[in-house]
């Protein structure tokens, strides 16, 4: 171990992006969580946005965005995994954004874990919403 070089320069970067990646956790994912209509987990039908059919460049741009910040948020919650953070919560809602074939029922089985469903309702409660209803 002591043949380790230690830079000093690297650790202050590695603490950096701690820091952010868990203040951006602590700020992103419960605006999300609370974006979610109480029976997300529970009403099977996928509604098709209307944007789709009137304005067809916005909607593949912001799905685009989507998909991109989605996969922000599932690799920097791989990364919470062992840095500060809401690791599960945030792999959580990256899924939420990444569009995959199996999505909703890996998001459902997910979301039934008691300890990820008890903390998505406890944002929702301190933000005075009604809690999600149980998969």
């Amino acid at each position: 171990m002591d043949n380790l070089p230690f830079d000093p320069q690297w650790l202050t970067v590695m603490a950096l992006v701690s820091l952010a990646m868990l203040l951006t956790s602590m700020i992103l994912i419960p605006w999300l969580i609370t974006r979610l209509p109480a029976d997300y987990f529970v009403d099977e039908k996928r509604h098709i946005p209307d944007i789709r059919q009137q304005h067809p460049l916005a909607y593949y741009s912001l799905r685009f965005l989507k998909n991109a910040l989605g996969s922000l948020l599932l690799i920097a919650g791989i990364l919470m995994l062992v840095l500060p953070g809401q690791g599960i919560l945030t792999i959580l809602v990256g899924l939420g954004l990444i569009d995959f074939p199996g999505k909703f029922k890996l998001l459902r089985k997910l979301a039934q874990q008691p300890a990820l469903f008890k903390t998505m309702n406890w944002i929702r409660t301190k933000a005075k919403l009604e809690p999600m209803e149980k998969p």
